[in-house]
């Protein structure tokens, strides 16, 4: 079961599996962070900011968490405008819930 609320119809096939691998990632906590943003972002996503995502894709979800609750640093090479973006959208979600 996906808790996605956007159809993959009329994505390109990079964005549809972007889609798709981030309602599955394994975690529930993470579907939600990562599927949330998909939904919401990946349609308008540039093609850096693609290879960006994509990249926070090939991290463990548990590391992933910790950076995006603050728990852990994030480092470097991964704390790119994108995962920034996200990590604010997905503080955003919180507060209004």
């Amino acid at each position: 079961m996906t808790g996605t609320t956007r159809s993959s119809e009329g994505l390109d096939v990079r964005r549809r599996k972007l889609l798709f691998r981030s309602w599955h990632r394994g975690m529930r906590e993470m579907d939600l962070i990562m599927g949330g943003f998909a939904d919401a972002t990946v349609a308008q996503l540039t093609q850096e900011e693609l290879a960006d995502f994509e990249q926070l894709m090939e991290v463990p979800d548990r590391e992933l968490l910790a950076w995006v609750t603050g728990e852990a640093s994030v480092p470097a090479d991964h704390d790119t405008a994108l995962f920034r973006r996200m990590r604010d959208f997905n503080h955003r979600r919180e507060r209004t819930r």
